[in-house]
């Protein structure tokens, strides 16, 4: 299968249960807490996604297009917020994406997230664009599995989903990486071209014509966190250190490492938004 054919799955990415009834009990009472509401659907890639292809719409015409959460939130009123929470599909069991472990992924999501920011705010970039890039950088790896589940379970015979490797593989085997199909779902939402090359140009930052440094840290953000998920030791994270992309950005990893706002041995919680 072909990335623009993939791309024209209609598919429905699955919430968190935890988080979906979170925002339902907050949205119900009679003056939300905005900030909760905002800390609910930083968590939730499929959320977040939802959220913001609505606030990119033409029924909004805003005058610009809207990257992150808050801005999202700012234009959505109280009950349109509380339908399209409670339309999303659940990811109730493993069979939601078959493949995939969807515990795992909305840990590495949201590790992602809080690492680009944190890089992004040390190169005084946009940290909003690569929280939100960072949230939703892996919801490609999603599409591949929910759309062409045969062709990719025997690539996860090879290497698993968040392998550090997986991205050079898939390129390898299908034509394209799960890079792409995050960008394309992106476009597809309206996201800002910022986001868009970010997503695109995650996997290989360079081969932009013009280099778009938020690509380079959701690459770093990206490569420490499968790292971590992979429990690679000290002297693979220095081998494996892409440290051309680190080099463009000013960053070594000893920055690189020191930049981790995460407490890895505590599980993400709905609720957390550091």
């Amino acid at each position: 299968m072909d990335l623009i054919s993939l791309l024209g799955i209609p598919v429905a990415l699955p919430s968190i249960p935890r988080a979906v009834a979170l925002l339902m009990n907050e949205l119900a009472a009679p003056e939300p807490n905005l900030r909760r509401v905002t800390q609910l659907f930083g968590t939730d890639p499929a959320m977040a996604a939802r959220l913001l292809e609505e606030a990119n719409s033409p029924a909004f015409q805003a005058q610009q297009q809207i990257s992150g959460i808050p801005e999202a939130l700012s234009l959505l009123g109280v009950q349109q917020l509380r339908t399209l929470v409670a339309s999303a599909p659940l990811g109730t069991t493993s069979r939601s994406v078959p493949g995939v472990n969807l515990q795992q992924f909305w840990r590495y999501s949201l590790h992602t997230a809080k690492l680009a920011r944190s890089l992004a705010g040390s190169v005084h970039h946009n940290q909003i664009a690569a929280y939100t890039a960072g949230l939703l950088h892996g919801v490609g790896e999603l599409l591949l599995h929910l759309g062409n589940p045969e062709r990719v379970q025997s690539i996860n015979r090879l290497v698993g989903p968040f392998d550090p490797r997986r991205s050079k593989l898939e390129q390898r085997l299908l034509g394209y990486c799960y890079s792409q199909v995050s960008a394309g779902m992106a476009r597809r939402w309206q996201l800002p071209q910022v986001v868009v090359d970010a997503l695109q140009y995650q996997s290989a930052p360079f081969e932009n014509s013009v280099y778009e440094p938020l690509a380079g840290v959701l690459h770093l953000a990206a490569w420490r966190v499968r790292a971590r998920e992979a429990a690679l030791g000290e002297k693979e994270l220095a081998v494996s250190f892409p440290g051309e992309v680190g080099l463009a950005l000013g960053l070594d990893i000893d920055m690189v490492l020191q930049q981790d706002p995460i407490d890895w041995t505590v599980r993400p919680d709905p609720g957390d938004y550091v």
